[in-house]
């Protein structure tokens, strides 16, 4: 495939509708016209943005027991989420096919093979004649996401070759664990697509050094996120009685491969951070480091990867 020497990217801050997975797909649609309007090529979504990351609820769960409440609003954040394939996921690939760009968008995902109750957090690819070209399943959820999101596994280490060099990613805090992000490195990726829920200051010191660890272009996505605009009747809405008005501020960011800021970080608002990039600076960047070349000891340092898909059950 040949190379682009540019290519415009834009990077999506905003919410969706919490648990309402048709609404909520209408804002993709309508996210996705504006920066296509703005002539992104690749558009770039938040972790979870079908239909929404439940900041502050516990779900009525406790060490040792489970309150009926917590079930009632879990049964309604499991109807929210997408299935692949599905009406809803139809809709999104006729919307990206109309835009005619390359669409990465973070979503709840519902199991499509076992495990009824199982929801993932992931990553979908789209291209752009709409086809669906991948995914990638949160490998590790963090800290109480273990109780309401299962853990994916190696088959979905997805990278996407497109015109504009290969794009892949990971979501969140597995961007905190250094072997998966060496795997994404050894499939070359120069787009790095970090959608996150972190809105810390030590998140932007995450985004700048897979930057230059990698010698990429980084794509931060995170939502913006107030308590108002979660549903009011909600089971365990008391969850959110002493939390803060601005229950994510954002951090959307694009990175340069020399840890340089291109755009952002934006914070305290919903927006859309747009810029063209140029390519040539990817071989720039790696004259004096390259993580999977020169700078690479493979004789002192290997790594396994384990891509096979897991199964409980096997029929022969």
């Amino acid at each position: 495939m040949r190379r682009a020497d540019a290519v415009t990217v834009a990077v999506v801050q905003d919410a969706p509708v919490l648990m309402d997975l048709e609404r909520s797909v209408d804002r993709v649609i309508e996210h996705l016209a504006e920066a296509v309007g703005q002539g992104a090529e690749l558009v770039v979504f938040p972790e979870a943005f079908l239909s929404g990351y439940p900041r502050g609820l516990g779900f009525g769960a406790v060490v040792g027991s489970r309150r009926r409440e917590g079930r009632l609003d879990w049964g309604r954040y499991w109807r929210s989420a997408v299935e692949v394939p599905s009406p809803a996921i139809d809709r999104l690939a006729a919307a990206v096919a109309q835009a005619h760009a390359y669409v990465v968008l973070g979503v709840i995902e519902r199991a499509d093979h076992g495990g009824q109750g199982t929801l993932y957090g992931t990553t979908l690819y789209f291209g752009p004649e709409g086809q669906l070209l991948g995914r990638h399943r949160k490998l590790k959820p963090t800290g109480s996401e273990r109780l309401i999101w299962g853990e994916g596994d190696g088959s979905t280490l997805t990278v996407v070759d497109t015109p504009f060099g290969p794009v892949g990613g990971l979501i969140c805090w597995e961007n905190y664990m250094p072997l998966a992000r060496a795997a994404m490195y050894d499939k070359g990726v120069s787009l790095y697509v970090a959608p996150t829920a972190d809105d810390r200051d030590t998140w932007q010191a995450t985004l700048q050094h897979i930057a230059c660890e990698g010698r990429c272009f980084v794509l931060g996505a995170n939502q913006y996120v107030t308590k108002t605009m979660y549903p009011d009747d909600l089971a365990c809405a008391a969850d959110l009685a002493e939390a803060p008005d601005e229950l994510c501020r954002g951090g959307s960011a694009i990175v340069g491969p020399l840890g340089q800021y291109v755009r952002g970080p934006l914070y305290h608002a919903a927006g859309l951070l747009v810029a063209t990039l140029d390519l040539t600076e990817l071989e720039q960047a790696r004259f004096d480091f390259d993580v999977t070349g020169h700078y690479a000891r493979p004789d002192v340092f290997t790594l396994h990867v384990n891509e096979e898909p897991r199964r409980n059950v096997v029929r022969h």
